[in-house]
């Protein structure tokens, strides 16, 4: 193990499978270990060049290797793809890692922190929850257009849905109001949290130094703020 130059890992849920090249470019190492086994394996080896792509999971073993000591590469899947060769399977994906780790003008991504990643999960939720909010707006909008009923677009009207509704000529049986109850208590319930979620990144952005830098630059500053 001691001849290896760089490391080239295919990436996986469970299973990782590993090639090994040394400064001849001749392959000294090709296994497939369990997750365990991986970092029981990354604790032993000397320090060099541990490449993979930057996927899921890519941040958490690039910090891990690089608590070990190692020169993490990530790279994008996309500048890795043009590598593969032949049929592909996992042991020729990290072969092709290898290949893009190697060329020096190979754009590779930094391994994000944890709280980076943190601040990334609390976004990811709350997009995820506006477009639930609004696919839920939309379900809400077709059952009522079936019944003769055009609802305003926005928050304002959805909010006070019933109050809307009272108003309306067209008067819709128990069944329909039951079915649309539902609807409407998992609209607030996703505003609730979607508000959360805003709470988060405005703590956030009120606490980081960079932030509040950024919220300095014309066009970028408002969008900083929920």
């Amino acid at each position: 193990m001691s001849s290896i130059k760089i490391l080239g890992i295919d990436l996986g849920k469970s299973c990782f499978h590993l090639i090994g090249r040394d400064s001849h470019d001749q392959i000294v190492f090709h296994k497939k270990l369990s997750r365990p086994k991986l970092l029981e394996h990354l604790a032993q080896l000397e320090p060099y060049i541990v490449a993979f792509e930057a996927c899921g999971g890519a941040h958490w073993l690039g910090r891990i290797c690089q608590s070990h000591g190692h020169d993490v590469r990530l790279i994008p899947p996309q500048y890795v793809k043009p590598f593969v060769k032949g049929n592909i399977n996992d042991f020729i994906d990290a072969q092709a890692i290898i290949e893009a780790a190697l060329r020096p003008d190979m754009r590779t991504v930094p391994v994000k922190p944890v709280e980076s990643q943190s601040q990334a999960v609390i976004h990811r939720l709350r997009e995820g929850f506006v477009a639930e909010r609004t696919a839920c707006m939309s379900r809400i909008g077709t059952i009522l257009l079936e019944f003769g009923l055009s609802l305003p677009k926005g928050h304002c009207t959805m909010k006070r849905l019933y109050s809307w509704l009272a108003n309306q000529k067209v008067k819709l049986c128990p069944a329909i109001i039951e079915e649309l109850q539902v609807f409407h208590d998992h609209y607030l319930y996703l505003n609730e949290r979607v508000a959360k979620q805003d709470v988060k990144v405005t703590r956030h952005v009120n606490l980081d130094s960079r932030c509040q830098l950024l919220k300095t630059v014309p066009g970028i500053g408002k969008s900083l703020v929920f």
